[in-house]
């Protein structure tokens, strides 16, 4: 199962990459839905989208769906890294943004009282 599988071997980098880029790609487009409990929670949906991807691709690993030598605990830790450096990096982005989706909807909310 996890023969040969090092911590830093270079496809490692790759579940970083694809896990971080999944949750910054499906943050981005709810954020800019007109909904707002997809504006809301677009970076926890978006956190979960990539482990699920992360998860789907280490299952069809293990059942050989491509050619690898199976699923490994070892990528895994690598999406859940990617995902959690996609996520930090999106919180503060839209604490310092001024024009962050919370933001504005708290804005609209004071506007209206």
């Amino acid at each position: 199962m996890e023969n040969g599988d090092e911590w830093l071997a270079p496809d490692k980098l790759q579940h970083v990459v694809a896990c971080l880029l999944i949750t910054a790609c499906v943050s981005g487009v709810l954020s800019r839905s007109r909904y707002r409990f997809l504006r809301r929670w677009s970076t926890p949906l978006g956190c979960g989208t990539a482990l699920v991807a992360g998860i789907a691709k280490e299952a069809g690993d293990e059942l050989g769906f491509w050619e690898s030598a199976g699923a490994s605990l070892k990528d895994g830790v690598a999406d859940v890294f990617g995902v959690f450096i996609a996520a930090v990096f999106l919180s503060l982005s839209r604490k310092f943004s001024p024009s962050s989706p919370e933001k504005v909807d708290r804005d609209r909310e004071l506007s209206m009282v």
